[in-house]
This record gives structure tokens, sequence and C-alpha cells, in this order.
């Protein structure tokens, strides 16, 4: 069922001889104008394939997203893959050092190129009929092409790419956000942590039956830490009124300071009109003598960058539209929330530890990945339940509540987005 309904025919308009009759009202805006602010979605925006197309049209193909750690391209020849509403990118580590990005589209007949998550070889090659490709995009070879065959016309199509505190980013975008801001902020908070010179300890992937936004929206709030993450809950104090909140979090941060640690916040959400890519990263304590995201609250892996000691705090990053980074002294993780298409997505969670850290040895791997697995299997299922709801006759927007600003302020980001040509 959709909110996407036939606008009322209007009157037929008297045109002037020669001239065009103007096109005819855009139903998805006309849902976009009569959204209630602060308010859930109308259904339409979650569950109509004309709102996904608009969303990978101004959300996904206009701003930059995660697309992992770089240590896994740490090699010349290393090289993973990257989905997301359809489009496939390849993220690759070239002979002279350099990370770059294509299109995962063979330049002959458009065929997967890479079909596997992630791998390392010489060249690129295409499975369908050979197509070789060298690490840098340019071709190597096509079999059987004749002698007026101009190679040079025929490279990987290349893919925006930065990189910040050792994450990845891509833009589809043919003229990119300026990523300096989120450039600054990253490097300058996660760098902090040691996240450069860190490596993935574990990795994996959710498939979730719900839209993409359902998801995000049920992560930047801890409405429902309480009811549904008592894991979490007994660790972070999100949850605390918001003065008490304040003085817990001036605390941690003076325990940072003291470490000669400096940990910056920063709020930039801004939208595209901007010309600038958002990014909000923000600090919040944990409950006094919790010191990191264990089944206990012990420490999980070893210290990592600039920290000698346990602060009592985190640090969170949301970059929108769909990527949120959590760190701890000793480990952190990644999330990408990945649209599939209206009705479901993906969350591809990543812990990080120290470059250097074996397993067995320095960490154990159950009690790393404890806290967010249990978390994102219990958000798997809510979220699931969510879109059910939002699925019936009965579902109409509902009013956030005062203590899910982070929602409220990214569902009107989301809706100026798609709104804008």
């Amino acid at each position: 069922m959709s909110d996407l309904l036939p606008l009322d025919e209007p009157a037929t308009p008297v045109l002037l001889e020669g001239v065009a009759p103007p096109p005819p009202p855009d139903p998805l805006d006309a849902l976009i104008a009569a959204q209630p602010a602060g308010h859930s979605l109308f259904r339409g925006l979650y569950n109509d394939e004309a709102a996904f197309a608009r969303d990978m049209e101004r959300i996904f193909g206009r701003h930059w997203v995660l697309a992992g750690h770089e240590s896994r391209a740490k090699e010349p020849g290393q090289w993973f893959t990257v989905e997301m509403g359809g489009e496939s990118v390849i993220i690759v580590r070239g002979r002279d050092g350099a990370l770059r990005a294509f299109a995962n589209v063979c330049r002959h007949r458009g065929s997967r190129i890479c079909l596997n998550e992630q791998g390392k070889s010489a060249t690129l090659t295409c499975p369908y009929h050979a197509w070789v490709y060298n690490l840098d995009g340019s071709i190597r070879s096509a079999r059987h092409m004749g002698e007026g065959f101009e190679k040079a016309r025929y490279g990987l199509k290349p893919v925006a790419l930065e990189t910040a505190a050792g994450l990845v980013f891509v833009s589809l975008a043919d003229k990119p956000l300026d990523f300096s801001v989120a450039k600054a902020a990253i490097d300058a908070a996660f760098g902090a942590y040691g996240w450069g010179d860190a490596k993935v300890a574990r990795r994996e992937v959710y498939r979730v039956e719900a839209n993409w936004k359902l998801a995000v929206e049920n992560y930047l709030e801890c409405y429902h830490c309480g009811p549904s993450h008592p894991e979490y809950s007994k660790l972070h104090a999100l949850e605390q009124p918001l003065h008490q909140i304040a003085a817990m979090n001036a605390e941690m941060i003076g325990r940072t300071a003291a470490m000669g640690v400096n940990v910056p916040e920063i709020d930039a959400r801004v939208g595209s009109e901007t010309g600038q890519a958002p990014v909000f990263v923000f600090r919040y304590a944990l409950y006094d003598g919790v010191k990191s995201g264990g089944p206990d609250g012990e420490p999980v892996a070893p210290l990592m960058g600039d920290f000698s000691d346990y602060d009592g705090g985190v640090t969170s990053c949301h970059f929108a539209p769909s990527s949120f980074f959590i760190a701890y002294p000793d480990h952190g993780v990644l999330y990408r929330f990945i649209p599939v298409d209206a009705k479901s997505s993906a969350m591809e969670l990543v812990w990080l530890v120290r470059g250097d850290a074996e397993e067995g040895r320095d960490y154990n791997l159950e009690r790393l990945t404890w806290l967010w697995r249990v978390t994102t299997e219990a958000d798997k299922r809510i979220t699931e339940d969510n879109q059910k709801g939002v699925n019936s006759r009965f579902y109409e927007p509902g009013p956030y509540a005062p203590v899910e600003p982070n929602a409220i302020n990214w569902v009107a980001w989301y809706l100026a987005e798609i709104a804008r040509a």
C-alpha cells in the first residue's frame, strides 16, 4: 500500500497554440510537502518504488558513503567490492600503492568483473569475455578486437574516492561534494584512536526486511535502548536525563584530556546545497567503572592510538546518509546501512582492532564482538517489526519523542535532500 495516490484531475487548461502543456504534478513531491514536521515518514516514503528511486538518485547518487576500512586492500592487487542500491564499486590497491575506485562494469558489454566480496590479483579480468584491466583501471588486453580498437578509450569508469583515519569513502556523483570538512573531523577524532593503523578483526552482514531509512532511524535514537537493548543500556549512559549526561560527559572529557588525548567534536550536519559533505562527531560517557563495550564492561583488546588508559567514554560519528562509527579506547565498530530495494536493506558491521593485535593472544573474538552482535540482532528484529507495522493500512506518521533529537534532525535533512533537484 502506498501514499502516492493520484491527485485529483485538474480542469483542462486552455493552451496557447505552440505552447507545451505544463508537466503533471509529481505525487512524490506532493507527499514530501505534506509530511508533518517531527513525525515519522508517510508510508509511501518508506515503501514506494518511486521514493526508493528518488533515494538512489538524490541521496546515494549525491552523497559520500563509507565503503570500508583500507586494510581490506592493504597490499598491491588487493581489492574489495561495495554494493549499494544496484551499483557495485571495486576498491583496489594499485602497484604504485594508491587506492582507487572503479565501477564494477566491464567496458565491453557491461558484465560485473569482480564477482566476490574481496580478493587479490595482478590484474582485473572480466570472467565473461576475458577483457583484462590493469590495477590503475586502464585496459591491458581485449581479445580479438582487431587493429582499429582504441584501448585508451575503454578503461574502467573511475569512481571518486577519499580516505580519512583509515576509512574509505566513495561518491557516485559526477561532481562530488567537498569532503574536506568531513575529512578533517574524522582524521582528528578517529586518528586519536589509531584507526589509520587498525585492521578488521571481524565483518558481518545482516539482511534486514525493512526499508533502509527505518534501519537508520532506529540507530539514531536510544529511546528504544531500555526496552530492546539491556546489554547496551547497562554500559552506556545515553538514556539518563540530559543534565546528568552533561555532567558525566564533562568528567569523561576531563579524563581524556588528562592523558593528553584530543578528540574534537564537530556538528556539520549540512545539506548538499552547501556543497559540503555532512558529518557529526560527538562524545558520550559510559557508566562509572565501565571501560569498554565488553560483556562485563572490561577491556576486550589492546589500547589503540594515543590512549594510555581508559577514559570511560565513547566517540561516535554520524556520517550522512547511512554510516556510523563508534570508538572505544581498545576497539572500533563501523556500521553501514545499505539500501537493497524499497522494503529491504542490509546492515554491514565491522570491528576494528590495533593493527598488530592477534586473535587468541591479544583479543577473544567472542568477547570483542558480543555487544554489537546482540544489539544488531535485536535491531534487525525490531526494524523488521517496524516495517510490518508501516505496511499496515492503519499506519500513519507518529510524533518523535523529545529524546529522539538525532532522528528528528536526520528526517528533516532527508526530506530536504530528496526535495532538492
